[in-house]
């Protein structure tokens, strides 16, 4: 007995095969340059079953895929082109994939009143509107990738980069892009070579015109050809910066290619270490977008539907959510043509090459779509174009790191951590750090000996000392830890750690040595005083001090605040690489008028050692149990001062030396280079090398100069050649006439219009302005008595000959 209940798939079956369908055209390259195809076609086939599933989607419809393989190649696909238009059934829509490819479908699908949908062309050729009225696509443009480099150019503070592209449309227009950019920014194409299917003589090329920042543009195919030629010619390592696109395979150098002879070894050496620019195909967000999929979740029914194949070896893994946003891209937009065509009195069944109402239609409804798709959010610009972020990576032990983005609508660029690998920074530790380790383990060492008396201000000691101690942590603090803007803080920070730190410690033991010699060294009041020492006092001298110092540091945070300086010395070339330069910086903190308030702090500071010195000397030979330590405390005060003493006396010859040469320079006894010199130690050097590039210029303008003026010169002098000639055969025509006038016969004149240009061609410059009398008659230039040459020629007809 059979079951009243259908089955689901029946019920599903049937409901299909009442919809009305409707066929895309599609072109996928399985192999050739570009073989997007191995995962987009999967892909395209997935979206495709979600939306005929859909009941909200195209209910009455259900789309069908005639898709061919293209290779990649204009020719095969010219051939496809034609079995897709006059094959029945009629096709809506093309998607084609390779750029090549659909330059030509979408320059054709014109005349056919043909939306070409493209999930895989970056050739900016591809956004004219006027050639591709019809053309939308949901990769991105490739000159997209062209302002991250040219950030990427700036950031690291590059002028000159040299380029090698493979001889396509696509990479020729992304290239004639790149070259406007990097022109307003300042930079210059100093090398550009191309190549159309062997890259050996563009590789040397570059090699000997000393190519060290490099942007290739080429297919995978052809990338592998151009690297097994950077190995042999060492056009890697540490000299050099390759800029490739993203979108290869990320294991594209490690793929057996019968076109090269370098090992897999070698290819991954030479490849080591460069940078890609890639659109952000896959959305970062965890999202639910029309289809109703993470793209997370789409990469898993993906892998499921490639039965397991490796990513890394399927071409177009990574741009397949590019092509399953396509076909949603055009299932939501067929949807919404299906209302406004029943209004006119159309329906989609009945579109054919010839219904533009239909054409136009569909055309309105894609450029107004926007969905979030597993490849982020979907919008096309008004050249059909899709915007999107880019993606930063650099290939570090054989795999591909992310390293930053770029939104090219913001001009935002973000790193994933400090960019580390275009260099390092040498800094140096700020001078006070070993003056204060010395005087905290001073002041520590001699804190164990101060027992049994005052405990509150021994307390007060052993927290001055942790806080000197504590500034070591801020004074190795420099520009690779801490970013420049926040430096500032740091440099104060280190500021009060020290300045208090040493007048809690210094001025504990002080207010101690202070009490005992006003109490105990007045012989009249002795006795009283002895007995009546109030604490309080004790811990108000403290306070005090501490104010002191306080107040003072306050007034040079507000007038005067600290900032970072970097200092710049001589370049070092370190051995076994004489093509890398070290710049050793030297990063402190200072301000305008640093010197100053030096001198004023450690002037205060100073004067407090000497008074200590003076009690303890004074206050030797007490004896008190008030205060009993006092003797130790008057030891830690020679020690302090001892230990201070060997930090403040080069800071002072400092200050001395800094003062004299402000002396000098405003007495105009001082060049200014000099003074750089004793600022940075190595400006004279730089200056040096800035003169020799200068005048290495100013000689090759000069070269030119004078090989302008010898080819002038030679001129000039086949010219008086000519005219002695001419003088010469005119003197002989003279004798001649004046010997034979009476039998000569008349020498007709010559019609003018017989002189006159052709039609539509301008009259001679020669005929508008007539000859000067100094020009008319020869003889009155050259006389026959004064013969002009090399040794004998006068200014004043020189300069009528060059006139």
């Amino acid at each position: 007995e059979r079951s009243p209940i259908t089955p689901h798939w029946i019920n599903e079956n049937r409901h299909l095969s009442c919809k009305k369908k409707l066929y895309i055209g599609a072109l996928f390259p399985m192999s050739g340059g570009w073989p997007g195809g191995q995962a987009c076609l999967p892909a395209a086939q997935m979206a495709l079953d979600l939306v005929n599933k859909r009941a909200d989607i195209l209910p009455e419809y259900q789309l069908e895929l005639i898709h061919y393989d293209s290779m990649c190649d204009p020719g095969e696909a010219t051939k496809l082109l034609y079995d897709l238009l006059y094959t029945e059934p009629i096709k809506v829509v093309l998607m084609p994939g390779c750029s090549s490819v659909s330059t030509l479908v979408a320059e054709a699908a014109r005349m056919w009143n043909l939306i070409v949908l493209s999930y895989g062309s970056s050739s900016p050729a591809l956004s004219n509107r006027q050639r591709f009225p019809t053309f939308f696509r949901t990769h991105p443009s490739a000159t997209l990738h062209n302002p991250t480099r040219v950030q990427l150019f700036q950031k690291w503070k590059w002028t000159k980069i040299a380029t090698i592209q493979q001889t396509t449309e696509v990479f020729t227009s992304t290239l004639d892009d790149l070259e406007e950019r990097v022109k307003e920014a300042g930079i210059e194409i100093s090398v550009r070579q191309s190549f159309l299917t062997d890259p050996a003589v563009a590789v040397k090329n570059l090699k000997r015109q000393d190519a060290r920042i490099i942007v290739g543009l080429f297919y995978e195919t052809e990338a592998r050809k151009v690297f097994c030629e950077v190995y042999k010619e060492k056009l890697y390592g540490k000299k050099y910066v390759w800029f490739l696109i993203g979108w290869y395979a990320d294991n594209w150098f490690k793929i057996k290619d019968p076109s090269i002879n370098c090992t897999v070894e070698q290819m991954s050496e030479a490849v080591e270490g460069h940078v890609t620019t890639e659109i952000v195909m896959l959305n970062p967000e965890t999202v639910r977008g029309a289809s109703n999929l993470t793209s997370q979740e789409f990469l898993a029914q993906l892998m499921s539907k490639l039965g397991g194949k490796n990513p890394e070896e399927t071409g177009g893994f990574q741009e397949a959510p590019l092509a399953y946003d396509a076909v949603w891209a055009l299932a939501l937009a067929l949807n919404k043509t299906v209302g406004p065509l029943k209004a006119k009195g159309h329906r989609l069944e009945d579109f054919n090459y010839n219904n533009r109402d239909i054409t136009a239609e569909i055309y309105r409804a894609m450029n107004t779509s926007s969905f979030e798709g597993v490849s982020g959010h979907v919008v096309f610009d008004a050249q059909g174009s899709r915007m999107a972020w880019t993606l930063i990576e650099q290939l570090q032990g054989g795999s591909y790191k992310k390293i930053g983005y770029y939104d090219s609508t913001k001009g935002n660029l973000s790193w994933y951590g400090n960019d580390k690998w275009i260099g390092k920074r040498h800094s140096s530790f700020s001078a006070p750090l070993f003056p204060s380790i010395s005087l905290s383990m001073c002041l520590c060492l001699c804190y164990r000996y101060i027992q049994n008396s005052q405990p509150y201000l021994n307390n007060m000691t052993a927290v001055g000392c942790m806080m000197a101690l504590a500034a070591v942590f801020p004074l190795g603090i420099d520009g690779l830890h801490v970013h420049r803007r926040q430096f500032p803080v740091v440099c104060q920070f280190r500021l009060w750690l020290l300045g208090l730190g040493f007048s809690l410690a210094y001025g504990s033991m002080f207010t101690k040595i202070w009490w005992v010699h006003t109490v105990f060294t007045k012989k009249d009041e002795k006795k009283d005083k002895r007995k009546h020492l109030e604490p309080w006092k004790l811990y108000a001298t403290v306070g005090v001090l501490l104010g002191i110092d306080i107040l003072s540091l306050m007034i040079w945070q507000i007038v005067d605040p600290l900032h970072i300086t970097v200092e710049k010395f001589t370049r070092e070339a370190p051995k076994g690489d004489l093509d890398v330069l070290i710049q050793p910086l030297l990063e402190h903190c200072s301000s305008e008028k640093m010197n100053t308030w030096l001198g004023v702090v450690y002037g205060y500071k100073g004067l407090l050692l000497l008074l200590g010195i003076f009690l303890a000397y004074e206050t030797k030979s007490i004896s008190t149990e008030k205060i009993n330590d006092h003797r130790a405390v008057g030891m830690a005060i020679y020690n302090v001062a001892v230990s201070s003493l060997c930090c403040i006396l080069p800071l002072a010859w400092k200050l001395v030396h800094d003062f004299q040469m402000r002396r000098l320079v405003t007495r105009g006894e001082w060049q200014s280079d000099a003074q750089e010199t004793m600022k940075t130690g190595s400006s004279t050097n730089n200056n040096d090398e800035e003169k020799s590039r200068q005048l290495e210029r100013e000689n090759k303008e000069l070269q030119k100069i004078i090989q302008e003026k010898e080819e002038r010169v030679s001129e000039l002098r086949n010219q008086l050649s000519e005219r002695q000639a001419l003088r010469s055969r005119r003197r002989a025509s003279t004798v001649s006439n004046q010997n034979h006038s009476s039998s000569s016969p008349a020498i007709p004149q010559s019609d003018p219009r017989s002189l006159a240009p052709p039609p539509g061609y301008p009259v001679p410059i020669s005929d508008l302005h007539p000859i000067p009398p100094s020009f008319g008659n020869s003889s009155s230039l050259y006389q026959p008595d004064s013969k002009i040459s090399r040794n004998n020629c006068h200014t004043s007809r020189l300069q009528l000959l060059y006139k």
